[in-house]
């Protein structure tokens, strides 16, 4: 993954993709502006899609999915994935883990450093680790 990529504020998405390897196309250029805005955040490819919709941006869902599943390989997003099914997509690409809350499916970030993994078995021959993904599960307090 390319963390360079990770650009919070980028006032230019054209120019963001160029930089990840990417053909600027219409589209990627109008999901880019939705999803790399002021702040992190994580989105699933129907919210994205609805977010796209509101802003009278004609683009089907496949399309989201497929602009989202090109922005992570080319390292501008990282995939979260909650449960079998259901993944998340996170602009801020540095290393952190996050908390799921399962009853409202909120995402939220751990600061890199609050956690310590210790403990890890060695990789098997001809590997080797490339990042430690937590996803801390939240339920009510009842």
């Amino acid at each position: 993954m390319k963390d360079a990529m990770h650009e919070p504020s980028s006032s230019d998405p054209a120019a963001r993709l160029r930089r990840a390897g990417l053909r600027p196309t219409r589209q990627r250029v109008a999901l880019a502006r939705l999803l790399f805005g002021v702040e992190d955040r994580h989105v699933t490819a129907e919210g994205l899609h609805a977010e796209a919709s509101a802003a009278a941006m004609e683009v089907s869902l496949a399309t989201v999915y497929n602009t989202l599943n090109q922005f992570t390989h080319a390292g501008l997003l990282r995939e979260v994935v909650v449960q079998s099914g259901r993944s998340y997509f996170d602009t801020n690409t540095g290393n952190h883990h996050h908390f799921f809350h399962e009853r409202t499916g909120l995402l939220q970030d751990i600061p890199a450093g609050a956690l310590s993994v210790a403990g890890l078995p060695p990789p098997p021959p001809g590997a080797k680790v490339a990042r430690v993904d937590v996803v801390i599960r939240l339920t009510d307090d009842d």
